[in-house]
């Protein structure tokens, strides 16, 4: 998927290892969240994907950081969690937090973004 150049632009500002596993992300964003769009959010530090521009419709978002990145999860206290790879203590979102030295689980990613977008669907109906 092409990148935006604002969005581009934006992760740009972190470190080669932030960018690096950003990308690789992205890449298991898009390859389970069927036409899923990518939205800037600078006031938010965040990148955010989803199927509207409404709250409900969005699935996940990206954090990146200093020192990392998270895949944020809205209604994530609503996801199925059985390998405990959620972290947050909010009333609504949960997160994966990525150690940028260690590998990604690219199956537990793609089991919380499907189940993630099963939640969206359920809240459309």
């Amino acid at each position: 998927m092409k990148i935006n150049f604002e969005i581009e632009e934006f992760i740009s500002n972190y470190s080669s290892e932030v960018v690096s596993k950003f990308f690789e992300i992205r890449e298991i964003i898009f390859a389970n969240l069927p036409e899923i769009q990518e939205i800037l959010d600078i006031k938010a530090k965040m990148i955010a994907y989803c199927y509207g521009k409404k709250y409900a419709a969005m699935i996940c978002t990206v954090i990146p950081s200093k020192k990392g990145l998270k895949l944020g999860f809205y209604k994530g206290v609503d996801l199925p969690d059985p390998e405990k790879i959620l972290k947050g203590e909010g009333k609504i979102s949960r997160y994966i937090e990525f150690d940028l030295k260690n590998e990604t689980n690219i199956s537990q990613v793609a089991f919380m973004l499907q189940n993630g977008y099963k939640l969206y669907e359920n809240r459309r109906q």
